[in-house]
């Protein structure tokens, strides 16, 4: 495939893809809040275990 049709086609296809996540409903839980504020508790209690030096 020619190299300007593919990148055209990339384009269109973007264009497309972003225009249905527009149109999308967004809603979200309560406990979405939570459960990212919990989630980057334990990535940092994970790179806290990952890095203790032992002795």
């Amino acid at each position: 495939m020619h190299p300007d049709i593919h990148l055209r086609l990339h384009h269109i296809r973007a264009a497309e893809l972003h225009s249905q996540a527009k149109a999308r409903p967004r809603h979200r839980s309560p406990w979405s809040a939570v459960r990212l504020r919990l989630g980057w508790k334990l990535v940092e209690t994970g790179l806290r275990l990952v890095t203790l030096q032992r002795v």
